[in-house]
């Protein structure tokens, strides 16, 4: 399959995403490049509406191969993949929440020479769901040891199969089992250990129809918007590991009891950090926080484009 060309001038063209300073998206994506890198991109890149390459957003399959070449040219991850009806997570994002965490710990941006200066920074990745995305980004930016935790076997297999294929991540890069649905970092942070963060991307869905609705809504805009069509084979095309989209009480009860947790692990780790997609999640949680005795709180947004997240960061010490 030959490698789209055309219209490389138009498409480096810089795109404000009011994305971090350090994260090196803010310029958009370089399709030509990204699949040449990737071959299995090159069938999804297009010409959009306004005359410049693109893909199917709403194709899981575009997507997918998208982040996968992002991984293979950016950050040298050889062999990404996700299983059918995994969260297929937006590079950029989930890159901003890791250089984001580093200003939170006082860490300098990565420079090429010293890109991976920082290896005593420890990071626990709570859910790391089957693309292990913060912690594979936290260990090839900044070269930090991480731990990824999951309630879920299929996952913890598929991010322990992308590990093999990276020799650099073996030493960086461990798996923990989640064995009780209830717990959360309970059974996972041992006696005597220490992380300098934990990072967690909560299910915001108090159920499976909801998330399921969210999905068809939202990848109905994006068809719309576009102007193509939106099977139900492609919006249907996401619940396979279903604790990473939604559990019982959605993302507000999941804020509580990870925060309610947090305090019996309070010498062990120095912040805590959860991303909040829900803004009236927030007051209610930092309230929570601040009973609990937390001596620093940080409300820290996150911009791409019209769509504001929230990292909210907490520390006992």
């Amino acid at each position: 399959m030959s490698t789209p060309h055309r219209n490389t001038r138009r498409q480096a063209k810089p795109i404000r995403k009011q994305l971090h300073p350090r994260n090196r998206h803010n310029q958009g994506y370089d399709f030509p490049i990204l699949a040449k890198s990737y071959p299995p991109l090159a069938r999804h890149v297009k010409e959009n509406a306004h005359g410049n390459l693109s893909i199917e957003f709403a194709d899981p399959l575009a997507v997918k191969a998208l982040n996968a070449a992002i991984l293979e040219h950016d950050y040298s991850i050889t062999g990404w993949d996700i299983p059918e009806g995994a969260l297929c997570p937006p590079i950029p994002g989930r890159v901003d929440y890791i250089h984001y965490i580093a200003e939170l710990l006082g860490v300098d941006a990565p420079t090429a020479k010293h890109r991976h200066s920082q290896p005593g920074i420890t990071l626990l990745d709570i859910g790391t769901g089957a693309s292990g995305i913060y912690p594979l980004l936290a260990c090839q930016i900044y070269g930090w040891h991480c731990v990824g935790s999951d309630i879920n076997a299929q996952s913890l297999e598929n991010v322990a199969a992308i590990i093999g294929l990276n020799p650099t991540l073996k030493d960086r890069f461990t798996l923990r089992m989640q064995q009780d649905k209830h717990r959360i970092f309970d059974g996972i942070i041992q006696a005597g250990e220490w992380f300098d963060v934990s990072v967690c991307n909560p299910p915001f869905h108090a159920s499976q129809d909801e998330a399921l609705k969210s999905s068809q809504l939202k990848l109905g805009n994006l068809a719309r918007n576009r102007g193509a069509a939106t099977s139900a084979s492609t919006t249907l095309n996401f619940g396979g590991l279903g604790a990473e989209l939604w559990c019982n009480g959605g993302e507000n009860l999941f804020l509580k009891k990870l925060i309610k947790e947090s305090q019996m692990f309070a010498a062990q780790c120095r912040w805590f950090t959860s991303l909040v997609s829900k803004i009236d999640n927030v007051k209610p949680a930092r309230k929570l926080i601040h009973k609990l005795g937390a001596t620093d709180i940080r409300e820290i947004e996150m911009k791409q484009g019209n769509k504001v997240t929230r990292i909210l960061a907490w520390t006992f010490i």
